[in-house]
Order: structure tokens, then C-alpha cells, then sequence
């Protein structure tokens, strides 16, 4: 599609999108501005070792995955999606305070994890809004910019995050905690923003296929689904937190700023190409542009595993903005190609409820496999990364040969 075309038909978008893609971006300046150094400030302050981080970060993933399933069948029963998502937005707003009196890591935790319940409720009823918003010829599109407001927070999130590391402690290595909160301080106000955006912005656009729900089962989403989830599944497996990256990172010397540079880096490249895929993806198929996004994956956690200076880390950032620039939205529109308009809520919490579930297993794999458990002191930290490129090898495969192109399901 040629870009005067692109910006016609970002120009009709309807109003829905563009009030979740404002939501999305207030959130993430939020989120990304403590979420990345998280990491950091449990290792560099609390002294956590990686194997109770990769705990951390898998359980709280874990933790809302079950709310994502039931949160999208609900709002498929209800034919509601907005107060579903305004209200997981709001909790994750208010639990991000906490993080200002978490001085041990089973309270990090808790806070962390109470974060990820308000990401379990709103995911999925905010997918289905925005797939219920878009005919399906611009459905890539819809996603693609939705993606691309969400990094581009994250993007002016971690330059707030990283102007505040400068001014507090400039180029040292290691997170100071004051330091961090500062950031948490600075994160409360677009919480609350993104709140607002959604409840004031969007509303629910009601179903047109008049036929109930199913009861919830994942098999009654089709056999084509039950597929595709496998084989995402076996991918994400070997996808550990982002939170093995950063310590990665710092592992090759970037100090906090140059860890924060990096992540800005990725975010920028993923911003810049989330809407061009998108729309590609309309084009040529979801498929495709998927295999090569795990290709270039799987390369990218090689070069993880391989890299021993700061400036290999922050090369490979910016190639996993490529990653994620055709992957993520384009994986989330192939879920609305595969199923009925009538289970979309349902489908889209089953698929992050089937990624959040496996981020505690490839969480803490990673964890494990880097410092090891108990008295065996683990692989080091290459290992994990040369486990997560085997798996988007192995599903990329799949993926070529055992999920073909098909047409849209119809309701």
C-alpha cells in the first residue's frame, strides 16, 4: 500500500482505535519507565539472584493469564468490552504506588503482581474492542497503529526514565534506589491519564451475529486455533521476560543509562514499523510476516547468547524492534482472521492467557539455565538465549508447514 493510501485509511480509522491507541501510549509511559529497571533495582538493590527474578516475572505473568481467559469470555457474555478494560487499566494504576514502600522482594512482587491482574482483566476485551472497531481489510492496520502507540510510549517513557537516571546518579552501573523512585513518582500521572483516555474515548460497539457465546472451552475456538496456539506456544517457551535482556545488558557493561539507551533504541525501530507491517500484513498474509519475525529472532537470541560488549546489546535491540515490529500486531490480527466474531473475547484471552501461563516456565527456565539452582551454578548467561533461538526455530517451521495460509473465518 502506498503511504498516501496508508494515511487515507489512517484518516477513517474510527474513533475506537485511536482511543485505545492513546490509552495504550499513556500506559506504556507509565509502565516502561519501571517496569525495564524493575529488573535492576531487585538485583542491584535487594540483591535478588536471576533465578528469583525469572520467579517473579513468570508468575506474574501467570497470574493474569487465568484472568485473561475468563475477562474475555466475559465480555463476549456481556457484549461489553470497554468497562472490562477501563477497570484493568485502573488497577494497574493504583498498584503502581506501592512500589515506593517495597523494600524486599516478596513485596516487589506482590506489587508487580497485582500490576499484571489489571494486565489480565483489560488484554482481551481491549483486543476484541479494537478487532470489533475494524472491518477486516484494515484489521493489520488497526493493530499495527495500536502497537505503534504503545511503543511509541514506551519510547518517550524510557527517555523520561533515562533523564531521570542521568540527573540522579549519571553513568554509574548499578541502580540506586532512590533513583527508582523517582521514576515510580514520575510514572503515577500517565497511569492515571490512560484511565481516563479509555473511559471518555471509546465505546462498545455491539455484535452483529446475534448467536450466544459458547460456554468457555478452548477447543469449541476452532481447530485451526487450537494450531496456532500450539505452535505460538512452543515459541514463547523459549521467549523468557524481557527482564533476562536487561540484566544481559548490564552483564556486557552498559550501565543504566546505556541499558535505558538500548531499550529506547528497540523501541523506536518496533514504533516505526509496527504500522508498515501491519498494513504489509493485510497485504501478503499474517503468516509470513510472522515466520520471518521468529527468524529474525532466533538470530537476534544468538547474538544475545554470543555478545560481549555493551555495543553488541544495543545493536541487537534495535534488531528486536524489527522482531517485534512485524509480530506482535500481526499475531494479534491473525486471531480475529481465525475465529468468529462471537468468541473473539474468548480467543483473544485464550491466546494471552496461554503466553502469560508459559512466561513462568520460560521465565524461570531462563532464570535456572543462566545461574542455576540450589548448588549447581547453571550454564551462565548465554545459555537461555541460545534455548529461546532454538524454540523460534523449531516453531518457525511449524509454523511454515503445519499452519498454511486459509481465508478469514466467517461468524
Amino acid at each position: 500500500m502506498k503511504t498516501s493510501e496508508t494515511r487515507a485509511s489512517l484518516r477513517t480509522l474510527p474513533r475506537n482505535i485511536w482511543a485505545v491507541s492513546l490509552t495504550s501510549f499513556f500506559m506504556d509511559i507509565s509502565s516502561e519507565m519501571v517496569i525495564n529497571i524493575l529488573p535492576l533495582f531487585l538485583a542491584n538493590v535487594l540483591g535478588v539472584k536471576t533465578n528469583i527474578i525469572g520467579l517473579i516475572e513468570g508468575i506474574a505473568e501467570a497470574t493474569a493469564s487465568i484472568l485473561k481467559v475468563f475477562s474475555g469470555w466475559l465480555s463476549d457474555r456481556l457484549r461489553a468490552r470497554k468497562w472490562l478494560a477501563v477497570g484493568g487499566y485502573a488497577l494497574s494504576a493504583l498498584a503502581k504506588p506501592f512500589f515506593l514502600i517495597a523494600h524486599s522482594w516478596p513485596t516487589v512482587a506482590g506489587v508487580r503482581w497485582a500490576d499484571r491482574v489489571g494486565k489480565g482483566i483489560r488484554t482481551a476485551p481491549r483486543d476484541a474492542l479494537v478487532a470489533d472497531s475494524i472491518d477486516e481489510r484494515h484489521r493489520g492496520l488497526a493493530f499495527g497503529l495500536h502497537r505503534a502507540a504503545d511503543t511509541g510510549g514506551a519510547v518517550l517513557g524510557l527517555c523520561i526514565a533515562l533523564i531521570a537516571v542521568w540527573l540522579a546518579q549519571q553513568s554509574r552501573v548499578t541502580l540506586g534506589a532512590p533513583t527508582f523512585h523517582t521514576i515510580v513518582l514520575l510514572s503515577l500521572i500517565p497511569a492515571f491519564l490512560a484511565v481516563l483516555s479509555l473511559s471518555l474515548g471509546a465505546q462498545d460497539v455491539p455484535v452483529t451475529n446475534q448467536r450466544p457465546a459458547p460456554r468457555l472451552a478452548f477447543f469449541s475456538l476452532g481447530k485451526r486455533f487450537v494450531v496456532f496456539m500450539l505452535i505460538v506456544g512452543i515459541f514463547d517457551l523459549g521467549n523468557s521476560s524481557d527482564a533476562f535482556l536487561t540484566l544481559r545488558a548490564q552483564n556486557c557493561g552498559l550501565s543504566v543509562v546505556g541499558v535505558l539507551g538500548a531499550l529506547i533504541t528497540f523501541n523506536l525501530v518496533y514504533t516505526l514499523l509496527s504500522t508498515p507491517a501491519g498494513v504489509l500484513s493485510d497485504r501478503v498474509g499474517r503468516r509470513r510476516l510472522i515466520i520471518g519475525g521468529w527468524l529474525i529472532y532466533a538470530a537476534i537470541y544468538l547474538g544475545f547468547g554470543l555478545a560481549k560488549l555493551g555495543w553488541h546489546v544495543w545493536a541487537l535491540y534495535a534488531l528486536y524492534g524489527v522482531y517485534y515490529g512485524l509480530t506482535y500486531g500481526t499475531t494479534k490480527a491473525m486471531v480475529a482472521d481465525i475465529v468468529p466474531e462471537t468468541v473473539r473475547g474468548t480467543a483473544y484471552g485464550t491466546y494471552n492467557a496461554v503466553l502469560g501461563v508459559l512466561d513462568f516456565p520460560a521465565s524461570l527456565i531462563a532464570g535456572i539455565l543462566w545461574q542455576g539452582i540450589g548448588s549447581w551454578p547453571g550454564f551462565g548467561p548465554s545459555a537461555p538465549f541460545f534455548f529461546g533461538g532454538a524454540m523460534a526455530l523449531i516453531a518457525a517451521f511449524l509454523m511454515a508447514f503445519v499452519m498454511p495460509d486459509k481465508a478469514p473465518a466467517t461468524p
